[in-house]
């Protein structure tokens, strides 16, 4: 918002220069985004009057100007072609000096001699207007000092606001700070209610009553069409960024600079019926006032007559009730509308205005008689006419309520870290326009004007004691806090140790988006239907995943088209899992290798990784708990995996997760070059690991015994190792697979697994005959169970 700084200190003139209000203002959060004088650097230039304009005799375009400076009568060759007798405007005389050092002198254009320059407003640095010279008011003193006459040492102060301060985007809001933070006295605007002297109203009707729960409106009927602005008025509106278009939307563009409501002027003559604030249909239409024809969208807030759309609420008037030169009668129109009922339309027309601006960041809800009594003493002023009375529509269940706001002393110290003095604290929010009453000890009950709807909850306010009290004038302190200390659960894996241990292992940390591609989905997991997503960024993002694989799948796509032939990569992240109508966000790790065993060296020949390099990466994962013994591998079959070489992974009978070598059919579509493995296992599972418990090292000898067993060969080593721990006693420690066999002297069908049991007793050496016993139980349970038999 820009204004003018003369403007400013009319209603509050602390005593401090133009550069410390500057910084205190940007202090206070009203950041100032520029300062620049009104006019260029210029002297010399004096109010002039024209007292004849004839043809130049050489030129078609030039005029011969006697100019009176008020003592003598000047000739000046003038090109400009509003130039005509009676016209008082700006002349620079001989010796005078115009912005950019330019000097004005004794000329001869075309033969004729020209003492001076009759000047436009871009000569002088006062806006960008070449259209002519400058047409002042006939009653403009001649030879008084052009500066001086329009207040020109003066500067227009840009500030940028933040969204939640639109009580100051007026004349009177910024006053209302400055005064607050300099502790003066602001002479506010309070106009006194005009009398009517008509008895003509034009009916209102509220359709749209959240949407707009207070509409003022008066008819002033016989202005005077051939009223000229003010100049002080227009001055004042160019320095806002505002141009100077009739009386009667000057009048209301000023009320909005001043108040900060925004207002519109309809001619009475163009209206029908009634006014009606309705909601838009599709396919309505409406031409703008600066003659734009738009399709009205459905829910589109509209001022309307029994014709149809008058305007666009709280954005901008329609051209066929506009008011023009001819117009005799008014009505005014001052409105409160809701900024949820506002917020976004202006954009989704292509529209900016300062009226949707205010009432998207919110106006005064009390506003609006004080508008309308403010914009009539203007026009009667300046275009005379005669009022009717006010009419007032509300609806007082839609409008907003008064807050009111809980404030404690102890708090406040407590957020600005230092003891603020109760008297200082009343005397801060007094001058920002609160009342305050003493509640409890220690505490106010604070009620918030209608003007700060930014003010809601107990920060709010001491955010306005910090901001007033000076953020510069604070303690600057090192902040203090209760902070407990967060017990660490010993029986849990962080996922940053799973992480590192695979990082360890040679992997590489990926992350993968969380929306693939519909088809992919499907390949590698046809147990969930995806959840599609409504707006998709591409086909290839078109839905959530429910498995880490396809996302890991492609990064190794993407790796070996750049010549990668050794990738290990892993994820940790969330799948996304459609259940009984819900979503359920499931935390997994998963990994993917390929490509050889080890790095490329002179040791060996290169060999590629297999099913049990990447079974023994994922129990490396699963020891780190400490309850390796509590998880088993079971064969099982998976949509993305080598029906031979895939496997699920299970704790207490659960399946956690899966692992196995890529399909073929998938490994051919995404043209990898395989064997590929991949694991997925779920987080939380992985994460609940064993209390560790100490345990003493025994300083006795181990016993072992190696038995060769003949089992099927479907049988898997591990559903043997769970029944010869079983009943292998308490002290057998370890089963371990050293030998697999199929071939010469097995019958098919058939496999020999060669199985070592190694016992150990803590405080004593145990004797063959307690190991022969359990040996010939733990080999009667594997008969039994298995039909296993000793190899001879």
């Amino acid at each position: 918002m820009k204004f003018s700084e003369q403007w400013l200190r009319e209603l509050v003139n602390p005593a401090i220069d133009t550069d410390t209000l500057v910084a205190q203002i940007t202090m206070a959060g009203l950041e100032v985004d520029d300062v620049v004088p009104v006019a260029g650097a210029f002297s010399g230039v004096i109010v002039g009057e024209i007292l004849s304009a004839e043809p130049h005799p050489n030129a078609d375009k030039l005029q011969v100007c006697v100019v009176s400076d008020g003592h003598e009568q000047i000739q000046v060759v003038c090109g400009a072609p509003n130039a005509r007798a009676g016209l008082k405007t700006s002349f620079a005389k001989v010796g005078a000096v115009l912005p950019g050092d330019f000097k004005i002198k004794k000329a001869k254009l075309r033969q004729v001699e020209s003492f001076g320059m009759l000047c436009a407003e871009d000569e002088l640095g006062l806006s960008q207007d070449h259209g002519g010279i400058m047409e002042l008011a006939a009653d403009a003193p001649v030879g008084h000092c052009l500066r001086d006459y329009l207040g020109l040492n003066d500067k227009i102060i840009d500030v940028d606001l933040t969204p939640n301060r639109g009580d100051c985007l007026s004349i009177t809001g910024l006053a209302r700070e400055v005064g607050v933070l300099n502790k003066v006295a602001v002479k506010f605007v309070e106009p006194a209610p005009v009398e009517s002297v008509i008895k003509d109203a034009f009916a209102v009707v509220l359709e749209a009553r959240a949407a707009c729960p207070r509409y003022v409106g008066r008819v002033i009927r016989r202005i005077n069409p051939q009223a000229v602005t003010p100049l002080w008025m227009v001055e004042k509106l160019r320095r806002a960024g505002i141009r100077s278009i009739d009386p009667v939307v000057d009048v209301t563009n000023y009320v909005l600079q001043e108040l900060g409501q925004p207002m519109h002027a309809f001619d009475l003559a163009k209206l029908s019926g009634s006014i009606l604030v309705r909601e838009a249909q599709d396919g309505e239409k409406l031409t703008l006032l600066d003659g734009q024809d738009i399709e009205l969208k459905a829910g589109t807030l509209l001022i309307t007559d029994e014709k149809g759309p008058l305007a666009m609420a709280g954005i901008m008037g329609g051209q066929s009730s506009s008011v023009t030169s001819e117009t005799r009668d008014i009505f005014l129109e001052s409105a409160f509308f809701a900024p949820l009922a506002i917020a976004g339309r202006a954009r989704s027309y292509g529209l900016h205005t300062d009226s949707s601006h205010r009432f998207e960041r919110g106006v005064d809800w009390r506003l609006q008689r004080k508008a309308i009594e403010r914009a009539t003493e203007l026009l009667l002023e300046i275009v005379g006419g005669e009022p009717g009375p006010v009419t007032e529509v509300k609806s007082e269940e839609n409008l907003p309520e008064v807050a009111r706001i809980r404030l404690r002393h102890a708090r406040v110290n407590q957020l600005l870290a230092f003891d603020m003095p109760a008297a200082e604290i009343e005397e801060i929010l007094s001058r920002l326009g609160l009342q305050l009453s003493a509640g409890d000890a220690g505490v106010w009950d604070v009620s918030v004007p209608s003007y700060r709807f930014d003010i809601e909850i107990e920060v709010d306010l001491i955010e306005e004691l910090a901001r007033v009290y000076g953020y510069n004038n604070l303690p600057v302190k090192t902040p203090m806090a209760a902070l407990p200390i967060k017990p660490i659960v010993e029986s849990r894996v962080e996922t940053r140790t799973m992480r590192r241990t695979l990082v360890a292992l040679g992997y590489q940390e990926a992350i993968t988006y969380s929306f693939i591609e519909a088809g992919l989905q499907k390949q590698f997991d046809d147990q969930y239907d995806a959840i599609a997503l409504a707006n998709p960024i591409s086909a290839e993002m078109a839905v959530m995943r429910t498995s880490l694989w396809p996302g890991l799948a492609k990064a190794l796509q993407y790796n070996q088209n750049r010549q990668q032939d050794r990738v290990r990569l892993f994820e940790s992240g969330q799948r996304f899992l459609p259940q009984g109508g819900e979503l359920v966000q499931e935390n997994v790790i998963a990994g993917v290798i390929a490509g050889s065993r080890e790095p490329e060296g002179w040791t060996g020949k290169a060999q590629k990784v297999d099913f049990y390099d990447l079974k023994g990466h994922v129990e490396s994962l699963l020891a780190l708990g400490g309850a390796a013994q509590q998880y088993s591998f079971a064969s099982a079959s998976h949509v993305a995996l080598h029906p031979g070489q895939s496997a699920a992974i299970l704790r207490a009978g659960k399946v956690v997760g899966y692992m196995g070598a890529l399909h073929p059919s998938l490994i051919k579509a995404l043209d990898l070059d395989g064997p590929v493995y991949l694991f997925e296992l779920k987080l939380e599972t992985l994460a609940n690991g064993r209390l560790p418990r100490f345990s003493e090292l025994s300083k006795f000898p181990e016993s072992r015994r190696d038995l060769a067993l003949i089992v099927d060969e479907k049988t898997a080593f591990d559903a043997l190792r769970t029944v010869a721990l079983k009943e292998g006693g308490d002290f057998l420690k370890e089963v371990t697979l050293f030998d697999v066999y199929q071939g010469q002297g097995i019958e098919a069908g058939r496999k020999s697994l060669a199985i070592g049991l190694t016992w150990q007793h803590p405080s004593r050496t145990l004797n063959d005959e307690e190991i022969n016993g359990t040996i010939q139980a733990v080999v009667g349970a594997l008969k039994s169970g298995f039909g296993a038999t000793l190899r001879e």
